[in-house]
């Protein structure tokens, strides 16, 4: 189920095999720069991308796809995004 992490959270999860999909704007990626070990797929592109193909994905995103049990983190910048990105994530079948 989804819920909120703080960024100490963030942090121990990425120790472990979480993917962590950033979803907020290529721009803003560059102006603001990225976490570490994140991946960006923009919101509007999210949809699309978890129902690639993996082979796909892999090569789109340079990332191995997640599958539907995979942990997954999304994160933006204030947290009206990532909620979307949850949504949209667990409405295609992810847990």
């Amino acid at each position: 189920a989804g819920r909120s992490l703080s960024y100490q959270e963030l942090k121990d999860l990425k120790k472990s095999s979480v993917l962590h999909i950033d979803v907020r704007e290529r721009w803003e990626i560059d102006r603001f720069g990225k976490i570490p070990a994140s991946i960006n797929i923009p919101l509007g592109e999210l949809v699309e991308a978890l129902q690639m193909d993996p082979t796909e994905f892999k090569e789109q995103y340079n990332q191995k796809m997640p599958s539907k049990s995979d942990p997954v983190v999304f994160s933006c910048l204030a947290g009206t995004r990532s909620k979307q990105a949850l949504g949209f994530a667990m409405s295609l079948g992810f847990s």
